[in-house]
């Protein structure tokens, strides 16, 4: 099974969080965090359309000013959702250089600040110096950030002594078709597949129409079927992914119970693990979490695959207990991505 979501941890376990998912078959990706982006290839930054911030400790954010010189003179249009603040931030970032030769310049960021009840926008456009341009009106926080034909993204607010964002990729179902059985209709592949996938995603009705290439002594010709004939004879419909992204929060009950709904059932689970247990008290102090408590989090919620980063800097020549704790407690194999 192929997924669409490509996953990769950047700067590794003890540097800054942040998570590149490259989205197979598509010509973008989407960036969780922006720590330090100055080792990552600039071919992949120009891929970046969205952008998810769980919050703004320099950690986190610190790469923002890295991707904007890597996209400056490109025409493009990218989405940066966070937390309360967040177009303040951006816009703070951007204030902090001269802007009088941009004039045609095409990039623009849309900033979504995500509110508990509510998501506020702002647009800095590049060729008017990134000039802040609020959008309105606000829309109601019903959960999902973006919801998209390939996959939907949701999020919920997470405490870190400020509010942090944690966020689940959710693949839509998987339409596959079954090549054999195609063949045996006698029907050749095409662009009119991804058409029909369309209308089997959307739920058209099962007597919509489908015109599909035929083979024939004459050459190709087409056949009309209706949709539902032609789904029930062609098609296997499975569950998409689920990666979920968790950084920076206590565990405490209220906590706890968001991670584990968001995180239901993930097929990845990434989740920092900063301390160990014996270091419980100062995790709990600094609002982290420990190794222990996120395998207990991926237990509760019936994550399949665990991966832990963020560990903090003391433990460099104890990496294997961190992962070792982890591991006791989710019951299973751990990875570091």
């Amino acid at each position: 099974m192929t997924n669409l979501f490509q996953p990769r941890l950047l700067n590794g376990v003890f540097g800054d969080p942040g998570l590149f998912v490259r989205l197979r078959w598509e010509r973008r990706a989407i960036l969780l965090d922006l720590g330090d982006l100055t080792t990552q290839p600039p071919a992949e930054l120009l891929k970046v359309a969205d952008i998810f911030i769980s919050h703004t400790h320099i950690d986190h954010f610190i790469g923002f000013d890295h991707l904007l010189r890597i996209v400056l003179g490109r025409n493009q249009t990218i989405r940066l959702f966070g937390p309360p603040g967040i177009i303040a931030n951006v816009e703070g970032k951007l204030a902090g250089y001269i802007w009088n030769l941009v004039e045609g310049y095409t990039l623009t960021f849309d900033v979504y600040e995500v509110s508990s009840d509510k998501i506020t926008a702002a647009r800095f456009p590049c060729g008017a110096r990134f000039e802040r341009i609020d959008l309105s009106p606000s829309l109601p926080f019903t959960g999902v950030l973006v919801d998209d034909p390939l996959f939907r993204i949701e999020a919920v607010h997470l405490d870190h002594k400020i509010p942090c964002l944690a966020f689940a990729l959710i693949e839509m179902e998987r339409i596959n078709i079954d090549p054999e059985r195609l063949q045996r209709l006698g029907l050749a592949t095409g662009p009119w597949l991804t058409e029909f996938k369309r209308l089997v995603r959307a739920g058209a009705p099962d007597d919509a129409v489908v015109r599909a290439p035929c083979r024939s002594e004459t050459g190709m010709v087409f056949q009309e079927w209706r949709l539902g004939d032609l789904r029930d004879q062609i098609v296997t419909i499975t569950n998409g992914q689920r990666l979920v992204y968790i950084t920076d929060t206590l565990y405490s009950d209220e906590n706890r119970q968001k991670i584990v709904a968001l995180a239901r059932d993930a097929d990845l689970l990434f989740c920092e693990a900063m301390y160990l247990e014996q270091d419980r008290d100062y995790a709990t102090e600094r609002h982290h979490l420990t190794a222990r408590q996120a395998g207990l989090l991926a237990r509760e919620a019936h994550a399949k695959e665990l991966v832990i980063f963020h560990f903090s800097q003391r433990y460099q020549e104890r990496s294997e207990v961190i992962y070792q704790q982890a591991a006791e407690a989710f019951g299973g194999p751990v990875r570091s991505g």
